[in-house]
C-alpha cells in the first residue's frame, strides 16, 4: 500500500545537508517476518511470498523499539516487504534506494534482482536500482536483515535498547545521469570557502557545476569536461564580508548547487528532454568556523578555538535514546526540541555517544548553534582483524556524511576502551589488557581519521583508564561525589598536565600539550551502586565551580542531558520534564544557565563550611573568561550574606567591588571579608558579576554562591526571636503510628509513610515540658516552628524494613526502578508528592498545615553537609518546608498551669494515592538549623 508523505511517520526528507526534490519516503508500513532458521534466502522469500511476512512493521523504528508495531528483542534475522509503484518527476536518469541505516548486515532486492548488500549498523548507504525499476508498473521491494551482535559488530550504547534491523528513514531520490556524489565544504575565517566533491557521470562532455548561496549573493562557477566513471573536482570561491557560525551566531549559507550537463552521448531523449534531464540540483548549506588550539603564553597545555578564539565548552553526554523509538525519535520535532533544551540550559556542545548522530539532529544543532563531539560506535568484543575490518569503512561513512555539519568540532574514535581489550591469558577472564599491538591499531586510526578530516579535533579514546596512545584532546572520565575528593582529583589532573607527562597515557605513550578537557563526569558511578535517583544540583555546583578554578581546564561532559532507563542523573526527566536545582533559592534569578556562562564567578572554597557565629571568614575569588565581551572593561562585583531568619530574609552583610580583567582564563580577584552573623543560621553569601552599564536591570553576568552553617554554641539555638525558646528533636517522639517509620541523616531526620494502599493516615505525638520557659512569664503567646515535608515512601525504604538484612545491590544500576536503589531520593521535579498534617495540641486541631512535596536539590543544604560517606547517600538534598504554628490564646492557661503539652502532627486517612506520609527534620539536616523549636513571649 502506498501512503502520503504526510501520514507516515517521519515524513521530513532525512538529509536537509544534501538535498533533492525527486524523491519519495518509504518510511510507513511494511510486511514483516523473523527468519529463526535462516532459510529465507534458500526458500527465496525475496520473490514475495506472503507467507513468510505475517507481520506488519512501521518503518523506520528498530524491531525492538515498541514504536515498530514489533517490540520484540529477537537476535537473528528479519525480512522486509513493500510493494511500491512510483514514476520519477524527471524521465530518464538513475533511481537510487538509500537507507539512512539498518543494523547490521542488509540484503535488498527489488524485482526479485539483488541489488546490493551493506554491512555496519550506524553508516547511510544506497543502492542504484535503475536497472530493476519498473517505472511503469509495481515494484517489489524486499530487504533481509541480519543482526546477530557479533562481538566484531558496532554496536555503541545499545545496552538501554537495541537497535535491529531498519532504524532510520528509507527512501527512493531521482537523478540525471550525470550526478554530484558528494562535495566537503572547508571554510575560512576570510571567506574563502574551499569545495572538493565527487561526481558520477554516464556519459562525457562538457559542464558547468555551480555555486549559489545566501540568495544569490555568493554565486560560483566552474566549467568542467567529464569522463565518464567517477570524477573529482576541487574549487574555491570567496564569501565577502563573511558572518562566521558559532553557538552564539549560528549563521548558515543555504543554497544551491546544480550540475548542468551536456546531452552527448544520451541517446533516446529529445534535446529539450535532456537539457532539463541533465540538471542536477541540490539544496545544502555551510557555516563558516575553524576549530583548532592555541597555546597561550604562561601555560603548559593549549586551549581549544573556535574562530581562532579560546572557548570553553559547556557539554553533556546525549544518548540520543527515546523510550519508544529507541534511537529513532519519532518526530523532527523532538530532536529540535533535543537541542533548544540544551540551548536554554546555557549549554554550548554535546557529545553524542559512542554513535553517530541522525542528519536531521545534527541539522538542528547548525540551525539552532550546538557544537558536537560525535562519536564513532565501538564493537563489544576484542579487537582481532575481523573488528577492525569491520570499524574502519563505518567511520569513514560517518566522517563523509557529516562532514559539512559546521557543529560537529570533533571525532572520537574510541571510548573507554571498548572493544580494545584482550583477556590476560591464563587470567579470571576479569583481567584485560590494552596490548602495544592495539595501542599502535588506534594510533594508525587517530592517523587516518587525522589524513581523512584535518579540519576537526580528533581523539584516540575517551578513557576512564588513563589510557590514551595519541590525541588532539587531553581528555578523561572521572565519577566522585564530595568536595574534597573532586577538588583534589581535578587539581592532580591540572598538576599532571604538561608535555611529556605520563599522566593519562598508557605504557611509554605521552601527553603532548593538547587541550585538557573532561569528557564525562558527575556523581552518579561514584557512588556505590549509583546514585540512583538523587539531587544533582550540589555536586554539579561545585564540581564546575572546581573546573573555572583552573586555567588550564577548557571544557566538561557532564554525565548526562537526560534520564534513560536505568540512570536518572540527566538534567531532564526522560520524558522531558524539568528537574528543579533549587538555585534560585540562593539568589534571586539564578539557575543552571549561570553555571555555563563563558564568564563565571569562582569561588575558592567548599560548598558548605560549619563557622562560628560572629566570625570573619576570607573567601578567595576569580574570574575565569573565556569571551573577551569584558575584557578591559569596569565590571561591579556585587555580593550579599543573608540568611533566612525562620521566615524572613536578613541580610547580614553586603557590598560591591570594582573588577576588571584584560584576558582569557583565569584572572584571581581580591578576597572577601565576610562576618558571619551572630546568631545560628545557614548563611548563603551570593555573588553577582553586573556590567555598570546595566545596574539598573536585574541582569548578571555570572552568579555563583556557597554557603555556611553558622552555629553559636549557645545551648538550644540563638535566633532573632523574642523571648525564651526550647527544642525538641524530632526523633523523640513518644508516640507514632505509621506502617514504616526510620530515621536518617544521623538521626537528625524521622520519616514516617504508609505502604501502597494504605491511606489510613498516620503521626507523630510528642510531650513537651514548658515550665522552663514560663516559670517568669505566666501570660505569654507560643508559637511552634517546625520544618516538615511530605514523605513518599520508596521500595528500598520498605525492604529494608520489613528484612534488615535483605541484599538489594544486585538491583544497583540494573533495574529502571529508582525506588530500589539505596542511594535514591527523588530529585525534586515537576511531579509533586504532597500530603497534608492536622496539627493538635492536647487533642484539639489547631491548623492544617499543606506540605507541597518531598523535595530534595540544592536547597537542602543541612542534609548535605552533614552527610557521613561520600560513597553512600543517606536522602542527601532532602529538605522541607518551615512551618510556624500559632497556639490558640484560649488554650495558653491549661498549657502553662500544666507547664506542658502534647504535640500531635497526624496525616488524615484518605488522601490520594502517592500522597501523605511526614518527614521532620532536626538541627542538622534539611534547611534550616532548627530542631521543633517551641518559642515563648
Amino acid at each position: 500500500m502506498l501512503l502520503t508523505q504526510t501520514a507516515i511517520p517521519r515524513p521530513e526528507f532525512p538529509r536537509p545537508d544534501w538535498q533533492r526534490t525527486d524523491w519519495l519516503n518509504l518510511n510507513g508500513s511494511w510486511s514483516f517476518g523473523f527468519d529463526p532458521d535462516n532459510k529465507g534466502v534458500a526458500e527465496q522469500w525475496f520473490n514475495g511470498s506472503t507467507t513468510a511476512f505475517p507481520n506488519e512493521i512501521t518503518v523506520p523504528f528498530s524491531w525492538v523499539s515498541p514504536l515498530s508495531g514489533i517490540g520484540e528483542n529477537v537476535l537473528g534475522t528479519g525480512w522486509y516487504s513493500r510493494t511500491i509503484n512510483w514514476i520519477p518527476t524527471q524521465q530518464g536518469g538513475r533511481i537510487f534506494l538509500r537507507f539512512g541505516a539498518v543494523d547490521y548486515h542488509c540484503d535488498v532486492w527489488v524485482n526479485q534482482i539483488h541489488v546490493g548488500r551493506h554491512s555496519g549498523g550506524y553508516g547511510s548507504f544506497e543502492f542504484d536500482v535503475t536497472e530493476a525499476w519498473m517505472r511503469n508498473g509495481d515494484n517489489l521491494l524486499v530487504v533481509r536483515v541480519e543482526d546477530n551482535d557479533e562481538p566484531y559488530q558496532a554496536r555503541g550504547k545499545q545496552g538501554y535498547g537495541e537497535i535491529r534491523g531498519i532504524w532510520q528513514t528509507v527512501w527512493l531520490e531521482a537523478r540525471p545521469d550525470n550526478y554530484v556524489q558528494r562535495v566537503q565544504f572547508t571554510t575560512h575565517l576570510d571567506g574563502t570557502i574551499e569545495v572538493l566533491g565527487v561526481i558520477h557521470a554516464s556519459s562525457e562532455g562538457d559542464a558547468v557545476l555551480s555555486f549559489a548561496f545566501d540568495e544569490g549573493q555568493v554565486k560560483h562557477s566552474l566549467e568542467l569536461n567529464l569522463e565518464q566513471g567517477v570524477q573529482h573536482f576541487h574549487t574555491s570561491f570567496q564569501v565577502t564580508e563573511p558572518q562566521l557560525w558559532s553557538p552564539d551566531t549560528p549563521h548558515l549559507y543555504e543554497g544551491m548547487i546544480t550540475l548542468e550537463s551536456s546531452s552527448e552521448g544520451l541517446g533516446g531523449i529529445s534535446s529539450t528532454e535532456s537539457s532539463i534531464n541533465n540538471i542536477d540540483n541540490i539544496a545544502t548549506y555551510f557555516g563558516i568556523r575553524t576549530v583548532g588550539t592555541v597555546k597561550q603564553e604562561g601555560l603548559e597545555s593549549r586551549w581549544i578555538t573556535l574562530n581562532e578564539k579560546p572557548i570553553f565548552l559547556n557539554g553533556t553526554l546525549d544518548q540520543s535514546f527515546h523510550p519508544t523509538g529507541f534511537f529513532t525519535y519519532p518526530t523532527d520535532e523532538e530532536m529540535r526540541d533535543e537541542i533548544y533544551r540544551l540551548k536554554r540550559l546555557g549549554l554550548n556542545m554535546v557529545r553524542i555517544h559512542i554513535k553517530p548522530e541522525e542528519p536531521r539532529k545534527l541539522y538542528w544543532a547548525d540551525k539552532l548553534g550546538m557544537l558536537v563531539m560525535e562519536d564513532m560506535p565501538c564493537f563489544w568484543g576484542t579487537p582481532d582483524d575481523q573488528a577492525k575490518s569491520a570499524y574502519k569503512p563505518e567511520a569513514q561513512e560517518t566522517i563523509y556524511r557529516d562532514w559539512n555539519h559546521p557543529s560537529v568540532y570533533s571525532w572520537v574514535m574510541f571510548n573507554e576502551t571498548w572493544g580494545l581489550l584482550h583477556e590476560t591469558e591464563g587470567a579470571s577472564g576479569n583481567d584485560k589488557t590494552f596490548k602495544p599491538e592495539t595501542q599502535q591499531w588506534v594510533k594508525e586510526i587517530y592517523e587516518w581519521a587525522k589524513s581523512v578530516d584535518p579540519t576537526r579535533l580528533v581523539e584516540d579514546n575517551s578513557p576512564c583508564r588513563y589510557d590514551h596512545v595519541e590525541s588532539d584532546l587531553n581528555t578523561w572520565h572521572f565519577y566522585l561525589n564530595g568536595y574534597e575528593l573532586v577538588r583534589d582529583h581535578i587539581e592532580h589532573a591540572v598538576q599532571s598536565t604538561y608535555p611529556g607527562s605520563s599522566w593519562n597515557y598508557i605504557d611509554e605513550h605521552r601527553q603532548s600539550d593538547a587541550p585538557l578537557m573532561n569528557s564525562e563526569c558527575g556523581a552518579v558511578w561514584g557512588i556505590e551502586g549509583s546514585a540512583g535517583d538523587s539531587d544533582l544540583a550540589w555536586q554539579y555546583r561545585y564540581m564546575l565551580n572546581e573546573f573555572r578554578r583552573h586555567d588550564k581546564i577548557c571544557g566538561f561532559v557532564f554525565t548526562e542531558f537526560k534520564d534513560v532507563t536505568n540512570e536518572f542523573n540527566g538534567y531532564y526527566r526522560i520524558d522531558d520534564s524539568d528537574k528543579d536545582f533549587g538555585y534560585e533559592g540562593f539568589i534571586e534569578g539564578m539557575s543552571l544557565y549561570d553555571l555555563h556562562r563563558p564568564d563565571f564567578v569562582v569561588i575558592d572554597a567548599p560548598p558548605c563550611a560549619t563557622v562560628d557565629s560572629g566570625q570573619v571568614v576570607s573567601v578567595p575569588l576569580a574570574v575565569s573568561s573565556f569571551a573577551d565581551t569584558y575584557h578591559g572593561k569596569p565590571m561591579e562585583l556585587s555580593w550579599e550574606l543573608w540568611y533566612d531568619s525562620l521566615g524572613c530574609k536578613t541580610v547580614s552583610s553586603q557590598g560591591i567591588e570594582d573588577v576588571i580583567w584584560n584576558t582569557y582564563g583565569v584572572t584571581k580577584l581580591p578576597q572577601l571579608q565576610v562576618q558571619m552573623p551572630l546568631t545560628d543560621a545557614v548563611a548563603i553569601l551570593a555573588i553577582e558579576l553586573k556590567d555598570p552599564a546595566y545596574s539598573a536591570i536585574r541582569s548578571a553576568v555570572a552568579r555563583n554562591f556557597i554557603t555556611f552553617d553558622v552555629r553559636s554554641g549557645v545551648a538550644g539555638g540563638l535566633y532573632t526571636l523574642e523571648g525564651q525558646w526550647l527544642q525538641v528533636a524530632p526523633a523523640s517522639s513518644l508516640g507514632k503510628q505509621w506502617d514504616y517509620t526510620w530515621q536518617a541523616l544521623n538521626d537528625h531526620k524521622v520519616n514516617g509513610s504508609n505502604r501502597s494502599g494504605n491511606n489510613d493516615g498516620g503521626f507523630f505525638e510528642y510531650d513537651i515540658d514548658i515550665s522552663s520557659l514560663t516559670r517568669f512569664n505566666s501570660f505569654g503567646d507560643m508559637d511552634i516552628y517546625l520544618e516538615a515535608g511530605a514523605k513518599l515512601l520508596l521500595a528500598k525504604d520498605q525492604k529494608l524494613i520489613d528484612d534488615p538484612t535483605v541484599d538489594i545491590s544486585y538491583m544497583h544500576g540494573r533495574k529502571a526502578d529508582p525506588g530500589m536503589n539505596l542511594n535514591s531520593y527523588y530529585m525534586t521535579d515537576a511531579k509533586k508528592h504532597s500530603s497534608t498534617v492536622q496539627v493538635y495540641v492536647d487533642g484539639q486541631p489547631v491548623e492544617l498545615l499543606q506540605l507541597p512535596d518531598d523535595p530534595a536539590d540544592s536547597r537542602g543544604v543541612l542534609s548535605w553537609h552533614y552527610q557521613q560517606d561520600d560513597r553512600k547517600l543517606d536522602e542527601a538534598g532532602s529538605y522541607g518546608y518551615l512551618q510556624r504554628i500559632r497556639i490558640p490564646s484560649r488554650m495558653m492557661p491549661n498549657i502553662i498551669e500544666k507547664g506542658s503539652f502534647r504535640l500531635k502532627l497526624e496525616v488524615p486517612a484518605g488522601l490520594p494515592e502517592e500522597s501523605g506520609g511526614l518527614c521532620l527534620y532536626g538541627r542538622n539536616a534539611g534547611r534550616y538549623p532548627i530542631d521543633i523549636l517551641v518559642n515563648y513571649k
